[in-house]
């Protein structure tokens, strides 16, 4: 089904006037696309066995589990893109606190790591997630070479947003 020419499905309309509208209309997707997959991940993280989890905290825990390697709260930020560090330091602080991951100080800098615990819930995440969401998209006529083709633009185009922030800081 294709939308009607002319038709401009945007979340703010005085964003969506004159040349460029369509990146409004990109934008909007992101919004829905933001919440549903963090509604998503709230969900599935509940359905795993830990309900009251952040979206944050749920991406955090992710990436201190990723490839088993130990992470500075500097390399949990880089590779999320996250500016507020205090944000991942206070899911970090709650993750410690439930259990999910342990500390280990040397010199000035903190490593973090999951716990088996933390571990073991990363894994019933995966299964979840395969079960819910996986056997789903494979119902889909997208290919996985395609989704990946669309992670990439986005991760290109977070580069053009995060440059237009450092613009945006000068002005």
């Amino acid at each position: 089904m294709t939308k009607a020419p002319g038709r401009r499905i945007v979340s703010s309309r005085h964003l969506a006037e004159g040349e460029g509208w369509e990146s409004s209309e990109f934008e909007f997707g992101l919004i829905v696309a933001y919440n549903a997959f963090s509604r998503w991940m709230v969900k599935c993280m509940s359905a795993a066995g830990q309900g009251e989890m952040s979206p944050l905290e749920i991406l955090v825990l992710h990436n201190v589990n990723h490839r088993s390697r130990e992470k500075r709260l500097t390399d949990v930020c880089f590779l999320l893109n996250i500016e507020d560090t205090h944000t991942v330091n206070y899911a970090l602080r709650k993750l410690l606190k439930a259990g999910l991951v342990t500390s280990e100080k040397r010199g000035k800098e903190v490593f973090y790591s999951t716990s088996d615990t933390g571990a073991a819930l990363c894994e019933s995440y995966r299964d979840v997630r395969e079960q819910c969401l996986l056997e789903g998209l494979s119902r889909m006529d997208i290919s996985g070479d395609e989704l990946r083709e669309i992670g990439s633009s986005l991760r290109a185009l977070s580069g053009q947003y995060d440059q237009a922030s450092r613009a945006a800081s000068s002005l």
